[in-house]
């Protein structure tokens, strides 16, 4: 369907769970938060019967994130269901990693066509510093597994300060060793993620030109998201830039939201959205809830603050499912 500034809304982004297996310093406080209850969290068949009211609407695109959505039990009975929904033409997901060596080929077999794999450095040690646990390994093997189950696979790093150069280079020899795309994601300034500041694009992309040679936008998108991606050389690597802040894409978002909780939230820097669960759990039918969902995203916000004042209080990623 159409906004009310004439975008396409055509995807939707799925929390899960707000629970996570990490602690990554930008999303989460060391000590974690409390949790969800059970009960509180929207079940597969009310996720699902969202999505059939927003596929009517339009939606053809679904991504499953969390938290950590392989934390949540049978998560790949979920993808299957998404996938019953005859509009629904993909389903992806994003993972932290570090239970996807043994869910790797169950995900595949439901349907799930990608994974995006969080990882914010190929340095053990600082891996470690940065999610506050001890499973590099993990990781590297659950994107093995991905890419041998026949997943297609991309690596988003989180951008802060501590970026080096040594990291950027060795980001970009393992796209070109490995074939998989990295993408490099603005530090956006969000819960926990007010607390760093990114390195800007200009400047990554300078570091790569220095090493390899002029870079080379693909044309090509490898997803639903707003990524730009370049090449260089022989084009065996694949480096994205998403960047929130300092490269609006807000005239072309095409996304909306569905928290863990059953909130849609129309934006991530916005409390713009409508409850759904009370609604689904008070009994309202699917026309009903086509109208509620209907009404709602056409008032999605033009755009987010983000270069404004960051004061106000806010989720953690975690908890919003970004």
């Amino acid at each position: 369907m159409m906004d009310r500034f004439n975008r396409t809304i055509d995807y939707i982004r799925i929390s899960v769970t707000d629970r996570c297996n990490l602690r990554c310093r930008y999303c989460m406080p060391e000590e974690g938060v409390e949790p969800m209850r059970h009960e509180d969290i929207l079940t597969y068949q009310e996720i699902i019967r969202i999505c059939r009211a927003g596929a009517r609407l339009g939606i053809r695109k679904a991504k499953v994130t969390g938290g950590e959505p392989l934390v949540r039990k049978d998560v790949e009975v979920l993808i299957r269901g998404l996938l019953d929904i005859p509009e629904i033409e993909d389903v992806t997901m994003t993972t932290n990693g570090c239970l996807l060596k043994e869910k790797a080929a169950a995900l595949k077999a439901a349907g799930l066509s990608s994974v995006n794999v969080s990882l914010d450095t190929l340095d053990p040690k600082r891996f470690a510093g940065i999610t506050r646990r001890d499973c590099f390994e993990s990781v590297m093997e659950g994107i093995e597994s991905a890419v041998s189950a026949g997943l297609n696979v991309k690596v988003n790093c989180a951008v802060m300060e501590e970026l080096k150069k040594e990291e950027i280079l060795a980001f970009a020899r393992f796209s070109m060793d490995r074939r998989i795309p990295v993408r490099f994601i603005e530090m956006m300034p969000i819960g926990q993620g007010k607390n760093y500041k990114a390195m800007k694009n200009d400047e990554l992309a300078g570091i790569l030109s220095e090493a390899y040679g002029d870079l080379r936008e693909t044309g090509q998108g490898k997803g639903n998201g707003p990524a730009v991606y370049y090449t260089w050389g022989d084009g065996s690597g694949c480096i994205g830039f998403i960047s929130a802040v300092n490269h609006k894409f807000c005239r072309a978002c095409n996304r909306v939201r569905l928290t863990s909780d059953g909130f849609l939230k129309l934006c991530l820097d916005s409390p713009a959205g409508v409850d759904l669960k009370g609604p689904l759990r008070a009994g309202i039918s699917d026309d009903g809830l086509f109208d509620l969902m209907r009404q709602s995203i056409r008032s999605k916000p033009e755009s987010h603050h983000f270069e404004g004042s960051h004061e106000k209080a806010g989720l953690n990623m975690n908890q919003i499912g970004g």
